[in-house]
């Protein structure tokens, strides 16, 4: 099924990372200009950091595992102690936009500013720069690449184009491309908000678990990659993040799985490039340099 497995740290079947995007409620701010006077909708959106971010950092003590937040630098600024506990636990905070912002409606210069306006805020909140990137809404645009290699980052998480890591390249250098899906995303089975403009039949927390434990095991049987997006203010509500514990204890129960940071899978995907352990797949972007037109007698 996998032709080209990584040789996963220890001969462990499947790399796991549990990544969460907390993007509190600068998900709303952009997207309204009355945001201030929707206060049911901030109050559900503050749950994350005020409410979830303590519980799930419980959690990950209590199995001794770290993980990788992704969280907008003006949400750091917003509420800097979840991202102090995040890094106290030694966990990874990445880049996730300043506030949420969508890079394709950018322009390059635009989405340059607001890259390095978050790597700044990063690095004074956390100590680090940012080695990792998720564009908001996994807006990935035509010249992402080009500016995080820039900016020296190491590793991206915002594209779909494999089960395992591979290598996205332009002119400038290249990434290791850390893929998910939508399959592995909270936001489907779980968000129903009429200001957020994503209105959704709510799955049950035992039903909606179904897709993400699926996922994993064939991640296990044949050797992949296992990296699910969550966000607090969705997953971290109390039934929801019970099923999530059981989850990561029905991993480490079935065993031969590491738990890792997607700073350190992208560091020993690219230690096993270096000692030729592992082969990728190499991307290079753009995909294209400029619109697609289909002449043809008629429009279509």
């Amino acid at each position: 099924m996998i032709k080209n497995p990584v040789p996963w740290p220890d001969g462990a079947r499947c790399a796991v990372a549990v990544t969460f995007d907390m993007d509190a409620d600068s998900i709303l701010h952009l997207e309204h200009k009355d945001s201030h006077r929707r206060i049911s909708a901030t109050s559900m959106l503050r749950y994350g950091p005020e409410v979830a971010i303590p519980r799930i950092l419980e959690t990950y003590r209590k199995y001794d595992i770290q993980q990788t937040f992704f969280v907008p630098a003006w949400c750091i600024e917003q509420y800097p102690a979840a991202v102090e506990a995040m890094v106290k636990d030694g966990h990874e905070v990445a880049h996730h936009g300043y506030i949420h912002e969508n890079p394709i409606a950018q322009s390059r210069d635009e989405q340059l500013y607001w890259l390095q306006r978050g790597i700044d805020v990063i690095e004074k909140y956390t100590g680090q720069r940012p080695r990792g990137w998720r564009a908001p809404l996994y807006n990935f645009s035509n010249d992402s690449a080009d500016l995080l290699i820039q900016e020296g980052f190491t590793y991206d998480a915002s594209l779909m184009g494999d089960d395992i890591p591979y290598i996205i390249c332009t002119d400038s250098g290249q990434l290791v491309e850390l893929p998910s899906h939508w399959g592995l995303d909270d936001w489907p089975p779980y968000v129903h908000s009429i200001d957020l403009d994503y209105v959704m039949p709510i799955r049950g927390p035992r039903e909606a678990i179904q897709g993400f434990r699926s996922e994993f095991d064939s991640a296990w049987e044949y050797g992949g990659l296992w990296i699910s997006v969550w966000h607090p203010f969705a997953s971290g509500r109390l039934s929801r993040w019970a099923e999530v514990e059981k989850l990561i204890e029905y991993m480490l129960e079935k065993g031969d799985v590491w738990f890792a940071t997607l700073e350190e899978i992208a560091a020993h995907v690219m230690d096993c490039i270096d000692n030729q352990s592992y082969q990728p797949r190499i991307d290079s972007l753009p995909f294209y340099d400029r619109p697609v037109e289909i002449k043809g007698p008629d429009k279509i």
